[in-house]
């Protein structure tokens, strides 16, 4: 994935440009400004002044076709004016450079053309003055700046849209070697943007000019093929289009027809995605009518129902039920003249411009009163990614949860209230139950699809009533990671265990310091008082952290060492005045073979992720245990006895901390055990069933590839309540018929 970066093509040049080329570039200004009548005489004003200002600033720099660089802002302010956006987003789009290649501040933006222009310039502008570790890093910078402008202000986008869609319009004058980079860029990034906010024209065109430039040769191919299709079967489209205005001036329907002919690409990618010839994609062509109403938008769909017959499957209602990013229209496809399949789309005037501008019918009708509908097309993904930010720190991070909300397909499902929900394809339950709110999310404990009782990871299905059961003790699962589809649920589960773990970690390492403490004489942790708060603010000076918590944090994450800071700590209280107490140094003292309960670290199963208890020993309670404070991983425990262990502790003793188990563990903890059975039919299952009976459970079996000639080691990973029960186990397992012997699995020394 390639994230934004420059496409400007912006070359300084001594000198000034040719006069032809300087007068050619303010007869497209001219040209611009003819087309503003929808603005106040003031507004074209302000325009001009921006305008006069880009030029001063851009003179002497040239594009790589060699025109004055003014030309491009004047293009992307020309898409602008298309979409009737408002003196605001004009001028920033004739500035949009200015900060970025012209060394002009935001703050004189800000002093000639006021707050709101320089804040859409601003968030236009990439994050190259600042420096990153590599440049991956800044594009992701860069990326969330502008989406985050965007969120705050739709006319971010879309004056970011125009400027890419003009850039691409002239990458063929761009060195052939940037071309992979920026159309994939364009493939990747700004054409799904642009059909999430319903700019379907625009996304079609970035698509085709991004497949003309990564794929010449497939695309000249396709030109020519559909060139020739098109010549063949003009008569018979001719005739679809006579026999459509009889049947509808029949019926009494005012209607516009307009030809429809499928995109190269999605031809191209129709034939890559089905494997299928040019011969086999059959709607390549179709037709759009526009009626004046949405009554007149079904009742003729029956009028083409009566005069071509259905194809079975293949109508869809999106005026009842929207796409994800606003469009509606109604889909039928009618085998036509010759068997020919032929595509109608159904849509009233309002929707046809919504379905070519998206977002950007806010300003295209803002004279018909309609000034919220381009907000509400958009209005929840953009409220989205402020929520997404919000939680998310990290840049490249942030990207990870927005881009799979940029998937064109969805899914339609319905709550209990039979209130619609779009999600994307593959959306599961966790997905819907984050989509209504956080707190369904993060208590979701059951699920119900169509009345029956489903798992929490089950893909939604278009049509599915989908009812989530929330419980006060569940919690969002680690796992939950591994499938859900949408950028909010994946960051708010992320968010929530980040919260957990450090919380967690906060907790063990005031544990594990308090405990290193009583090691030195001190009998428990200074407060944060005033009193202490002098000695507190050397420690942190000392260690570098910015808060007492950030402290705990990092030593129950084993990134600080509890015994160092605690000698640091015990220095500190010795210059005011405070000394160990000896005898307490001498029974809280502990070695390799004892643990003492006074100051250990005590572990009942609950400590989630900021303990981990070591696969290569798999200690459960009643082991002898010891805890070694890992580095960036939290407390591990191993057994006593685990060689693993040993050789840590002989490397790194003063990462070791004493441990012990609680009177009573909350949960069940995994061990290894080793199965030796005879080769006879059955064997398996009559262990498995032994051990089922001992109330173990098996979370894992391992058979080898290869048995010997009379038996066979079996390796079980089973979950007890602690060694009594293992033991238990063990003997029942030995009795079992055809099993030779049964025995934990220990780690060699």
């Amino acid at each position: 994935m390639v994230l934004p970066s420059s496409t400007s093509g912006a070359v300084p040049a001594p000198g000034k440009a040719p006069t032809a080329a300087l007068n050619a570039a303010a007869a497209s200004f001219a040209a611009l400004t003819a087309r503003l009548d929808y603005l106040a005489a003031y507004d074209v004003d302000l325009v001009r002044r921006a305008y006069r200002f880009a030029d001063e600033a851009h003179l002497g720099q040239l594009r790589n076709s060699g025109e004055p660089y003014i030309t491009h802002p004047i293009a992307v302010a020309a898409q602008c004016a298309e979409w009737k956006l408002d003196a605001q987003a004009l001028m920033a789009a004739l500035l949009h450079d200015a900060i970025e290649d012209c060394g002009v501040t935001k703050p004189e933006l800000v002093e000639r053309f006021g707050a709101a222009v320089a804040e859409l310039v601003d968030g236009l502008t990439k994050l190259d003055k600042l420096q990153f570790n590599t440049r991956e890093e800044n594009q992701a910078e860069s990326f969330r700046k502008m989406l985050l402008a965007m969120a705050r202000d739709v006319r971010v986008i879309l004056i970011k849209l125009a400027d890419r869609t003009h850039n691409m319009r002239t990458l063929g004058d761009a060195p052939r070697a940037k071309w992979g980079r920026i159309a994939h860029e364009t493939l990747d990034i700004y054409a799904p943007i642009a059909y999430r906010l319903g700019l379907n024209q625009t996304y079609r065109e970035l698509q085709e000019l991004s497949f003309r430039h990564l794929k010449p040769w497939r695309h000249a191919i396709l030109t020519k093929a559909v060139a020739k299709a098109r010549s063949r079967r003009r008569d018979l489209i001719q005739k679809v289009q006579r026999d459509v205005e009889t049947a509808f001036a029949a019926a009494g329907l005012q209607v516009r027809i307009a030809g429809r002919e499928k995109t190269l690409y999605s031809i191209y990618r129709k034939m890559d995605d089905k494997h299928l010839s040019f011969a086999q994609v059959t709607d390549i062509y179709g037709f759009r009518l526009i009626v004046p109403s949405t009554i007149a938008c079904y009742t003729g769909l029956g009028v083409l129902h009566q005069l071509y017959k259905p194809h079975p499957g293949k109508f869809k209602d999106h005026i009842a039920i929207p796409k994800i990013n606003g469009y509606q229209s109604l889909h039928t496809t009618l085998v036509g003249p010759s068997g020919v399949n032929v595509e109608f789309q159904l849509r009233t005037e309002a929707m046809h411009v919504v379905a070519e501008s998206g977002v950007a019918a806010h300003w295209l009708y803002k004279a018909a009163g309609d000034a919220d509908h381009g907000e509400r097309l958009s209005a929840k993904w953009l409220q989205s990614l402020v929520d997404i930010q919000d939680e998310t720190r990290d840049a490249r991070e942030f990207w990870e949860h927005v881009k799979v909300d940029l998937f064109p397909d969805a899914v339609y499902v319905f709550t209990p209230r039979s209130e619609i929900l779009a999600l994307p394809r593959g959306a599961t339950v966790v997905d819907f139950a984050y989509a209504i709110h956080t707190n369904v999310g993060h208590h979701a404990s059951a699920a119900r699809i169509n009345g029956e009782q489903v798992p929490l990871r089950t893909e939604l299905k278009n049509g599915d009533v989908v009812e989530v059961i929330t419980a006060p003790v569940s919690t969002p699962n680690p796992a939950w990671l591994g499938f859900v589809r949408t950028g909010r649920a994946r960051s708010k589960i992320r968010n929530y265990l980040k919260t957990l773990a450090q919380a967690e970690s906060e907790h063990l390492g005031e544990k594990l310091l308090s405990q290193a403490l009583r090691a030195e004489g001190v009998r428990k942790l200074p407060n944060s008082d005033a009193d202490y708060q002098p000695i507190w603010d050397k420690l942190l000076r000392f260690t570098g952290n910015r808060n007492r918590e950030d402290l705990m944090t990092d030593i129950g994450l084993g990134k600080r060492v509890a015994s160092i800071v605690a000698k640091r700590l015990v220095t500190l209280l010795g210059e005011r005045g405070e000394k160990p107490d000896a005898l307490l140094m001498s029974r809280e003292r502990f070695t390799a073979h004892e643990n003492v309960s006074q100051g250990a670290v005590t572990l009942d199963g609950s400590e989630n992720s900021s303990v981990r208890f070591a696969l290569c020993c798999r200690p459960v309670p009643g082991d002898p245990i010891v805890g070694y404070l890992g580095h960036g991983e939290g407390l591990v425990v191993h057994t006593e006895a685990c060689g693993v262990g040993q050789r840590l502790r002989h490397k790194d003793a003063e990462r070791f901390f004493a441990v012990e188990w609680a009177d009573e563990p909350v949960r069940s903890f995994e061990t290894g055990i080793l199965v030796t059975v005879r080769n006879d039919k059955g064997v398996l299952a009559r262990v498995a069933s032994t051990l089922a009976r001992a109330e173990a459970d098996i979370t894992h079996v391992e058979m080898p590839d290869e048995s010997q000639r009379d038996s066979t080691d079996l390796r079980f990973v089973v979950a007890v309540r602690d060694a009594a029960q293992l033991e238990t186990v063990l003997r029942a397992a030995r009795r079992t018929p055809s099993v030779l012997s049964a025995r934990r699995i220990v780690p060699a020394a």
